[in-house]
Parts: structure tokens; sequence; C-alpha cells
């Protein structure tokens, strides 16, 4: 088994990769687990149907040969211990875990050792050992490795449920600036060949055997100078383009005081909030980034980024709710997919009225002022009021879920709710 201490190094040094969700894969478990969150590594991650489960999020090694400046493991970074795990460390690890119900999964990364190459040779005999020598059919999520031969990928993803290419920066001259040893052709090249579907050919295995759960990505945001807009056009183009499950977005976190192209603070985590608000409404409410940023480039951080387009669209509102079409109704503020769901089947039997919203849980601090109920109308006409009472809203809900969830406010990107 590992040692405790390289485990605390390993598990500490993958912290800051964020994208860890396990929706998506069919594969069946050999036994069930309960869980158990209580050790270090391991993180929460949700399924597609909603169950939280737990996954061991680890690296295989530390000990990068790579100089990314806003990267804890970046190789001039002397202040860290380095280490690396074996192909049987972790193997080992991960049944031990799965045996005691402390997982269900494994989020599995690392740091470039050697070459991208033999780094991407130890991840795959890592998830290859587990699927065939100790028959571990929980969820695994691999994180690729730019720069590797392409057969070494489509190899890992018959053993994989998801695996994920993290862009890191928004721009390619970003990315030069701040991790001059990789490049936008690495990263971009195996999201396109993951898209593909008839990039693998194999008769001895299904095309859907291939990755059940897909592939992801991550942006680290405000470590380079690209504004939401600019965020938000590369994401719309990777969900169409790429066929990505999710786009993560990572707020920059300090490691690296010596250098003049990082920012010495960290970037607020309420701007993050909002570009994964944003993100939910590209991926489900029909919104494009040109709608959703508008002209200014950045996404207001005094309220969501929905109620932010019905500001400047003022001329469709207020829409009567017993008639709008539900295209135009899950745009308004304070109504959410499932909530305009509700009130589409709901009106074919009566007119619905504000007290019926309310059964229906429309957020009516929002949306009031954006329509009307049998031509009754109880918001605000005047714009500047109509965006002080949102800001007043948006203060009031996250103080109250923030005292139900006992958190602070730098926490408020885990709120997610119906915009």
């Amino acid at each position: 088994m590992i040692d405790e201490r390289k485990l605390e190094i390993l598990v500490n040094s993958a912290k800051y990769d964020v994208s860890c969700s396990s929706s998506g894969s069919k594969r069946q478990n050999t036994a069930n687990g309960i869980g158990n969150a209580s050790f270090s590594g391991i993180c929460h991650s949700f399924t597609q149907d909603g169950r939280c489960i737990s996954l061991l999020k680890i690296l295989m090694s530390n000990d990068c040969i790579y100089n990314c400046e806003y990267c804890i493991n970046r190789c001039t970074n002397g202040n860290i211990p380095r280490t690396t795990a074996t192909v049987s460390e972790i193997c080992e690890l991960v049944i031990e875990f799965y045996k005691r119900n402390y997982i269900e999964g494994l989020f599995l990364s690392s740091a470039i050792v050697k070459s991208p190459n033999y780094t991407m040779e130890r991840l795959f005999d890592i998830v290859k050992t587990l699927r065939t020598v100790y028959r571990f059919n929980g969820y695994i999520h691999l994180k690729g490795i730019p720069g590797a031969d392409r057969l070494l990928l489509e190899k890992a993803g018959l053993y994989a449920d998801r695996m994920s290419f993290n862009i890191e920066l928004p721009t390619e001259q970003s990315l030069k600036l701040l991790a001059p040893q990789k490049n936008k052709h690495d990263i971009i090249a195996p999201m396109k060949m993951l898209a593909t579907d008839k990039y693998f050919e194999s008769p001895f295995k299904r095309r859907k055997d291939f990755l059940p759960a897909g592939q992801t990505t991550q942006m680290i945001i405000g470590a380079s100078p690209e504004n939401d807009a600019h965020i938000l056009n590369l994401t719309e183009y990777m969900y169409s383009n790429y066929k990505l499950k999710r786009v993560y977005y990572s707020s920059y976190i300090p490691t690296n005081y010596d250098s003049s192209h990082l920012p010495y603070l960290p970037t607020p985590k309420i701007r993050e909030h909002r570009l994964y608000q944003a993100d939910w409404l590209l991926r489900f409410y029909g919104f494009t980034s040109a709608e959703i940023t508008g002209n200014d480039g950045n996404l207001p951080l005094e309220y969501d980024p929905k109620c932010a387009w019905a500001l400047r669209r003022l001329d469709l509102f207020p829409v009567e709710i017993n008639t709008v079409p539900y295209e135009l109704l899950v745009r308004v503020p304070g109504i959410g997919i499932r909530t305009a769901s509700r009130i589409r089947e709901a009106r074919k039997y009566a007119k619905l009225t504000f007290e019926d919203l309310k059964k229906l849980r429309v957020v009516l601090k929002r949306a009031k002022h954006f329509i009307t109920c049998s031509g009754k109308f109880y918001g605000s006409e005047h714009p500047t009021n109509i965006k002080n009472l949102l800001i007043s809203a948006e203060e009031n809900a996250n103080a109250e879920q923030l005292s139900i969830f006992g958190i602070d406010e730098n926490a408020l990107s885990a709120l997610h709710g119906e915009l």
C-alpha cells in the first residue's frame, strides 16, 4: 500500500482540478457501496440521476517537467515535496478504499513525468490494471495528457468512463506566455478526436463502450486578461464542435508570487459562479454567448446573467404568463426549466394567478417585474428601480442560502439553482 506521506502529497497536489463530475456513465458496479467522504483526497460528485457519490481524487505524480507559471506543481517551485506513485500503489489504494466503502470511483490525473508519452503510458497501465486484473467496475475519470500518442489515448478510452483535456487558458497567446511548454494543437487535437464517431475502430469493442460518459475540459479564470465574453464564446464553440459534457471554470488562486505575468490577488469566486450560471443558460435555456454578455464583455457580479439579459431587453417585457411561448417563458428571470414546464402544463386547464405561480415555485421577487397574470402587473416599470430590486433580491437569497448551509461568501459558486 502507498504510504501516508506520499498519499498526502498526491491528493493535495490534485485539489486545484475541479472537473470531477461523474454523470453519464452506465457502467455497472460489481458491488454497491455507501461511500465515505471522511478520508483525505475524497471529493463529492453527482451522477446524472442526482445521487451524490465519492471519488478518490489523486495525481499519479506531482514531479512535473513543465513550468506553467500558474501551477503549484511547476518544475521551478522548490517549496513543495515531490513524489510519484507506482501502478500497483494506485491500484491497491483504489481497491482498498472501494472495499471499505470510502469511494465509488476514481479521478486520476498526473503532472508530466519525463515526457507526455511516458506519463500517459503509466496512466493507461493503471486504468487497464484496475479493469482487467482487479476487475474494478467503478467509475473512472482519467485526465488525458496533451501531446501523448493518439494510440495511447484511444486505448485508455476503452477502460475509462470519462476523459478530459484541460484547455487551461482562453487564448493561445496566454498559453504561450504562462505555459510555454504547452500548445493549443496538443490540447485541441485529442478533444477533436474524442468528439469524432469514427476515430476508433476495433472488432472487439462497440462504440458505446468507448468513454460512455464523454469528455470535459477546464479553464482557469482570472490568471490571464480575457473577459467573460471571450470565455463564453470559446465555451459555446467547444460545446458545438467537441461534444463536451461540461466546461468547468476554476477561479485563479495565486501559487506563484514571483511571476510578473500573474495577478497578485485571487479571482473572486462570484465571477466563477456567474460563469457557471451563464454556462447553464448556454446549455439548457437556448441563449447564445453574445446575448448573455451583451456589449460590456463581462458579466455583472450584482445579479445573475439572466437578469442582466432581461434588463437589456425590456422591450420584450412584460409578457403574459398565460399565453407567452415556452421559448420566451424560460427566459423570464425567476422561472427555470422545470418551473416553465409546470406553468405550460398548468395553464392548459385554468388561467394562472400570482398565487398559482407561488405554488409552482416561481421566484416572484425577480419574475414580477417581467410578467403579467391575466393583465395584472405588480412589478416596477422603471429600469433603475428594477435593477436595484433585483440586486436586493439576490443579496437576500444569498444570505438565506449561506445561513442555511453555514458557509461564507467565498462559497457562492456552490449555490446553483434555477435562474
